[in-house]
């Protein structure tokens, strides 16, 4: 059942990144799920680099925050490198 809370947790992170990065129309749904787990193990390293606690801990606002910041910053960086 986690596995399935994942890839709901993902979807719902990768979708709104997309959607405030204004990348929606040209990502899918695999691809935002995609983008919402890494954006939160990115998110994840972030806030630890800074010395902030909140990482991904579950399904939460302080978790879902930690990954949304987490995939913009890699929507962010892919945009770059285009």
């Amino acid at each position: 059942m986690s596995l399935l809370i994942y890839i709901i947790f993902g979807g719902l992170v990768g979708w709104i990144a997309s959607v405030l990065m204004d990348t929606d129309g040209q990502q899918g749904i695999i691809l935002n799920i995609i983008v919402g787990i890494v954006g939160a193990m990115l998110g994840s390293w972030i806030f630890s680099l800074l010395g902030i606690g909140g990482g991904v801990t579950g399904f939460n606002i302080g978790s879902f925050a930690v990954a949304l910041v987490g995939a913009i910053v890699l929507i962010a960086a892919l945009k770059a490198l285009r």
